[in-house]
């Protein structure tokens, strides 16, 4: 695990971009394919606008998995992520996807991970997670206490308080009641399996999870914890985010 601060947000993620980016074209090189998996969230903004502007990607060889959705929320809704994801990374890139497998939340949500888990079965390895990490230690929408035993691909999970706080906080919902309680995320296990994982986590919210995540036990309670134990796993984030770090590169 590396965890890299930079002087700031957009500086952070251009970082993250930039070796995320560097692991596409070496896929494509090597295979002549990617597969990856991209995040939602206030701390992804800067991140996907350089990975769109990375030169040298040839996006109709890439395969791009959604991370997670609320269930019962619908496409149109502000804080929709099929919406985040169409309007902030498809439809801005160069050239189109060879695919894009969204969630649809608004579905069956068992029947959902069923159909998803079948598409990341057929793919023989995912390149990069781009992801970030919650208030609350979460990863994807994995809220503690975090099922790390399960082999399925996708998961209907219940948000926690503090995780759907952090939603009304970042502007998404207008109040806590307005937040869904459930929600499809992909599980822990299936993250684990991306051979390279690049997490994103910028701003003094996330100061407390990031080290808890990165310098405390691996513990269900704190899901991002388990990213210990990946071997090519990168962190970006700024002088607040990581202004309770000990071992980061600055």
């Amino acid at each position: 695990m590396t965890i890299t601060i930079t002087p700031d947000t957009v500086t952070c993620g251009k970082a993250a971009a930039d070796l995320g980016a560097r692991r596409i074209r070496e896929a494509i090189t090597l295979r002549n394919r990617a597969s990856i998996i991209v995040a939602t969230g206030m701390s992804q903004v800067e991140m996907l606008d350089a990975l769109i502007a990375a030169e040298g990607i040839a996006w109709e060889y890439v395969t791009v998995f959604h991370l997670d959705e609320y269930v019962g929320l619908p496409v149109t809704h502000p804080a929709s992520f099929r919406r985040y994801l169409w309007e902030r990374f498809q439809r801005r890139l160069p050239q189109p996807l060879q695919a894009m497998h969204y969630i649809s939340g608004d579905e069956d949500p068992r029947q959902e991970c069923r159909r998803l888990g079948a598409l990341l079965r057929e793919q023989p390895v995912i390149d990069v997670c781009f992801a970030g990490i919650g208030e609350n230690g979460h990863l994807a929408f994995n809220d503690p206490p975090a099922d790390f035993t399960t082999d399925e691909p996708y998961l209907v999970v219940s948000l926690d308080e503090n995780c759907r706080r952090q939603q009304v906080g970042e502007g998404w919902f207008a109040d806590l009641e307005a937040v869904p309680r459930e929600a499809i995320s992909m599980s822990i296990r299936q993250i684990m399996r991306s051979r390279t994982i690049v997490i994103t986590a910028a701003d003094q919210r996330k100061a407390r999870a990031l080290r808890d995540s990165t310098e405390g036990p691996v513990s269900p309670e704190v899901p991002a914890s388990i990213l210990q134990q990946h071997a090519d796993v990168a962190i970006f984030t700024d002088p607040a985010g990581g202004s309770l770090l000990t071992r980061a590169v600055r």
